[in-house]
């Protein structure tokens, strides 16, 4: 006969028998639904954040819309854009000034007019732009679009004027870039011609006198161009929303609480933090990786035991004490470094600000070392041992197998670990809240490597900052939805990155 099991109820089946199924389920069902029930809740939280962010970030748009209207409504577009000439004008005068300065003694008599000329210049756009600014804000002040439009009714009035102080301006400027030639002439510091090499004067301030004549030239090419965009500007004509999106993914201000207009582009903040993340990544990428490699290759099991739960431990320090850290003594300490003379020669050195992009990229870097030297060891330790075995039984040495073949088998798993230590250094908040400076503006990256030891501001920093101080529900409140939304897409795409490299050059296991 068959042998038949015993059924749930018989004496034969045993108490650990009739306690396997609970509701139904055996033991291996109940462990399985209980961990893919917190699979199940991680990803319903992670829709959750996302439909949140959504919500309360993209009505950004329409409200920044509504708001650019209102802008160019009541002409403070138009005048912004006079006062950005007024800027330009500006800032050429301030760089003749300043070569006039470095010119000395031999070159200032013949430049001192010349500057002068060229300030006064400006001067008649300066003032119109002050009326016409006081006409706008009376108007943007206005309770309907219909008084706005009247009252900007008397700014547009004043086109002829604004075109009669442009052609003033473009002429003047004109007869001064066409003296240019002969001031150069007639300065002996820095004596070009007509643009060949200088006959007296040091090579240094020739190079400089041609760079401020390539400048000048610029500027009078264009102020045709600024005068056509006047004349084609219109109070009645509508805001695109290809306008207001490139307005927040390229707009290089970000300036808020302005009794003019706001303005929010996330490019200073989004530069801010590449730059900080860069710093960091240069650091910490050649500690993490090195690290990794010695210890999964070449570190006895002592050194094993202690170098890995010491570099782990970082992890576990709170970033809010590494940012008090980089105040009370890493920021004070590089500055103090950068003055010693005889590195001068460094890249941006010597430097004023104690707090910049280089201090929170130095103890950022700090914070990213943990995450890639974990991460870095467990691809190294994926590699199959055949491979290492295979190596040194063809005679490479142990040094060779390493460079030659555990590391290359494994750079899908570095090059993860790399991306994996980037988001958590992008995501970062208070240590570049406390250590970066948070000036809200694009790097100089004319300056190249100086550029690192600048004030910067970053995108978890400008949320942490202002997010206590708005009222929600304004434009400036979703506009920090809409940074941590981009700030959150960034993360996962970085993420989702990794784990693609991971999956499609994964070694098979032997």
């Amino acid at each position: 006969m068959p042998h038949r099991l015993p059924s749930e109820n018989s004496p034969d089946f045993s108490i650990r028998q009739r306690h396997r199924r609970i509701f139904g389920l055996t033991r291996e069902d109940a462990i399985r639904a209980f961990f893919g029930g917190h699979a199940v809740v991680a990803v319903v939280v992670l829709a959750l954040i996302t439909l949140f962010l959504f919500r309360e970030g993209i009505g950004f748009f329409a409200q920044q819309r509504e708001s650019f209207t209102r802008y160019r409504q009541s002409g403070q577009e138009l005048v912004d854009l006079l006062r950005e000439q007024d800027r330009a004008h500006a800032a050429l005068g301030r760089e003749l000034g300043e070569l006039r300065l470095r010119m000395g003694a031999a070159g200032a008599a013949e430049f001192a007019d010349y500057e002068e000329r060229f300030a006064d210049a400006a001067l008649p756009l300066r003032e119109l732009a002050g009326e016409l600014g006081d006409i706008a804000l009376e108007a943007k002040e206005s309770a309907t679009a219909a008084t706005r439009l009247e009252t900007v009714a008397q700014l547009v009035a004043q086109y002829p004027q604004i075109e009669k102080t442009f052609v003033e301006l473009a002429a003047e400027v004109n007869t001064l870039a066409a003296e240019w030639g002969k001031l150069t002439e007639a300065s002996p510091a820095a004596n070009l011609g007509a643009g060949a090499a200088p006959k007296n004067g040091p090579p240094a301030r020739a190079r400089e006198m041609v760079y401020a004549q390539k400048r000048l030239r610029a500027y009078v090419a264009a102020l045709p161009v600024a005068l056509e965009e006047i004349r084609s500007w219109s109070a009645t004509r509508p805001v695109s929303q290809w306008q207001v999106v490139k307005s927040f993914f390229f707009g290089p201000q970000w300036l808020t609480a302005s009794f003019w207009q706001d303005f929010y582009g996330v490019v200073p903040l989004f530069t801010g933090s590449l730059l900080v993340s860069a710093i960091a990544l240069c650091l910490a990428v050649p500690l993490g990786l090195g690290a990794a490699v010695y210890v999964s290759q070449i570190a006895t099991a002592r050194e094993r035991r202690l170098i890995k739960p010491v570099i782990e431990f970082i992890a576990a320090i709170p970033s809010v004490v590494l940012g008090l850290f980089g105040i009370v003594v890493l920021g004070q300490l590089l500055r103090s470094l950068s003055q010693v003379p005889w590195l001068a020669w460094v890249p941006g050195f010597p430097y004023a600000e104690r707090l910049n992009a280089l201090t929170a990229g130095c103890l950022l870097a700090l914070i990213a070392v943990p995450t890639i030297f974990t991460l870095a060891e467990d691809a190294l330790g994926n590699v199959p041992r055949a491979f290492k075995e295979g190596s040194c039984a063809l005679g490479a040495s142990p040094m060779q197998t390493t460079w030659r073949v555990i590391v290359p088998s494994s750079l899908s798993g570095l090059c993860s670990a790399v991306l994996l230590g980037l988001g958590r250094v992008i995501g970062e908040t208070m240590v570049v809240l406390l250590c970066a400076g948070n000036r809200i503006a694009i790097p100089d990256f004319t300056a190249g490597l100086g550029a690192a030891v600048q004030p910067v501001h970053t995108m978890t920093g400008i949320i942490a900052q202002e997010m206590g101080e708005v009222v929600p529900g304004t434009i400036h409140y979703r506009a920090l939805f809409m940074v941590g939304l981009l700030l959150f897409l960034i993360a996962l795409a970085l993420n989702y990155t990794a784990q693609r490299l991971l999956a499609r050059y994964r070694l098979p296991t032997l």
